[in-house]
């Protein structure tokens, strides 16, 4: 079957371009889940901040910015905000003292343990089947990973 060729009348509309529909799905999920983070108190990047790091304490800021996609000059002034919210810790790390480890206290866990409706929240506002959801997640990221490595050249 012959590919279609659009000519300069036919050109893609807004909904055709995948990036928008991201963007505008990415809106509209924070729509879904600012209620629960209010009730947290937190901001989304805070939030996952504290999940990376229920996962695996005692992270350096390189690697918790790494993990969540973020800047390192975003991440510290987040982590100084946790930090003096009573969420976690920032050390020097011992045998290098140019690395920062983050900690999550005990108040930060119980934190993250408040927050495991969040998901039930979205997967259902998502509209998906509790087998759609895992796969479509899994697309994304997929994704995601191609995107990072396009932007380095690397595909």
């Amino acid at each position: 079957m012959a590919k279609k060729v659009l000519h300069r009348t036919e050109t893609a509309k807004l909904a055709d371009f995948m990036c928008f529909s991201i963007y505008s799905a990415n809106l509209t999920y924070s729509r879904v889940y600012k209620p629960v983070l209010d009730a947290l108190g937190l901001t989304y990047p805070q939030y996952i901040t504290i999940i990376a790091l229920w996962e695996e304490d005692r992270q350096t800021v390189k690697s918790l910015s790494d993990r969540l996609f973020l800047e390192p000059s975003t991440m510290t002034p987040m982590l100084k905000r946790l930090e003096a919210m009573g969420y976690v810790t920032r050390t020097r790390d011992t045998k290098d003292e140019r690395n920062v480890r983050i900690s999550l206290t005990a108040a930060g866990r119980s934190l993250r343990e408040k927050g495991f409706g969040f998901g039930e929240v979205t997967v259902k506002a998502s509209g998906l089947t509790s087998e759609e959801f895992p796969v479509l997640q899994k697309a994304i990221a997929k994704l995601r990973d191609n995107l990072v490595k396009a932007s380095k050249g690397e595909l």
